[in-house]
């Protein structure tokens, strides 16, 4: 009998080798982030253990932001501890994950010679939102969207997809699930990622106390840089609701003005 697999392709046998550096990376230094086994690595695939399961939808938000937090503080305990946002962190193998904030200025840079941000005003917005973001302990940012993630029929969470890997601080890719969640399903209710926010840094926090304070203002000045860099991928794989449509909107006046003053148009 055949085993099942999934084969994946690669444009460049250098992206091929990064993805699979990356998996490597993150299977030793990020328990307990799951990913399927590499059964095979040739120049430009990777063959990869099948793995049944549906993707990450809505109610799945807390789960997975409890998850998330256990993986990042974990890895920071591991490994980030002295990594810096603004540098390049070399593992002990060799292997470099890219700083935070050079990458993000690049790609806003890029949406704004693609017309996705319009003004140098908007630009100067999203810019000065990453570097504002760039600042505090070190976690690692992997895509966190609902293609990205599997969840297996007995609730167990598994992780597809080591090509992009980079630092980031503690929430940023919580917020990239909120983003891409509500991109794809509508609007999620405000209660649901207060609550996530809430066992986010919980879990985080039992790594270290440092590492639980995520605040609701700093995980929406994240969403609004998701939104940003996500938007030309709307009405593609599965997006489907342009973020204005179904940013959160928080309970109390003191995150209600935090947004108001981060959101650049």
């Amino acid at each position: 009998m055949t085993t099942r697999t999934f084969a994946k392709q690669y444009s460049t046998a250098a992206r091929r080798y990064r993805a699979e550096r990356n998996h490597a990376w993150l299977s030793t230094r990020a328990a307990p982030l799951a990913l399927p086994r590499i059964v095979d690595s040739r120049p430009t695939e990777l063959v990869f253990e099948w793995i049944d399961g549906r993707h990450a939808e809505p109610r799945d938000l807390v789960k997975l932001a409890d998850h998330l937090g256990d993986a990042h503080g974990a890895t920071w305990s591991s490994s980030l501890r002295h990594a810096r946002l603004f540098a390049p962190h070399r593992a002990t193998d060799g292997h470099s994950i890219p700083g935070f904030l050079g990458p993000r200025e690049a790609a806003l840079r890029r949406r704004f010679r693609d017309g996705v941000i319009t003004t140098l005003q908007d630009l100067h917005c999203a810019l000065g939102l990453a570097r504002q973001a760039a600042a505090g302990p070190t976690a690692f940012y992997k895509d966190t969207n609902p293609r990205n993630i599997l969840i297996t029929r007995s609730g167990r969470p598994i992780t597809l997809d080591t090509d992009d890997l980079s630092l980031a601080p503690f929430g940023y890719d919580l917020a990239k699930l909120v983003v891409t969640l509500s991109m794809t399903h509508g609007s999620l209710p405000e209660p649901w990622v207060s609550r996530a926010l809430t066992v986010y840094n919980s879990a985080a926090a039992a790594h270290h106390p440092a590492l639980g304070g995520t605040t609701m203002s700093r995980l929406l000045d994240y969403a609004e840089l998701h939104a940003i860099l996500t938007a030309p991928y709307l009405g593609h794989g599965g997006y489907r609701w342009p973020w204005n449509h179904v940013r959160p909107t928080p309970h109390t006046e003191t995150h209600q003005r935090a947004s108001r003053r981060q959101q650049c148009p």
